[in-house]
């Protein structure tokens, strides 16, 4: 099973659009293209549908070393706007792992590079194992 097929499992994420584009140990990349159903009244991004997709990368991320991981805490920091047309990439990066613990930023970016979003997550690392597995980069 490949991180994408197991993350297909779920079907928030997944019915909200966002794709699971790449996933190593301690990194992943996602994204969405923004429609109409992803806006706010304001005719903005909905800032869930921003965090959801900063939390799919943050999951890859975290389970890609092959522990069950789950967040303990997310803070989201929303810094440009988005809206329908725009595409946005999900970048997590791992930075800290421990036996339980880790630690990861994710970077939201549009189609332009630009920064809307940062995402700051921390996890709980079980002893349950994801039935997937990450090739060492050689």
């Amino acid at each position: 099973m490949t991180p994408q097929e197991f993350f297909a499992n779920d079907l928030f994420a997944k019915e909200n659009g966002i794709v699971l584009m790449e996933v190593r140990k301690g990194y992943s990349k996602a994204k969405l293209e923004i429609k109409k159903e992803h806006l706010n009244a304001g005719n903005r991004t909905q800032g869930g549908a921003i965090f959801t997709l900063a939390d799919l990368a943050l999951a890859a991320a975290a389970n890609s070393h092959g522990q069950l991981s789950f967040s303990l805490s997310s803070n989201i920091t929303f810094l440009r706007a988005s809206g329908a047309g725009d595409t946005l990439y999900a970048i997590a990066t791992e930075r800290y792992i421990g036996k339980t613990t880790g630690c990861y930023q994710v970077d939201i970016t549009n189609q332009n590079d630009q920064l809307v979003a940062t995402f700051q997550s921390s996890v709980f690392r079980m002893e349950q194992t994801v039935p997937f597995t990450i090739e060492q980069e050689k």
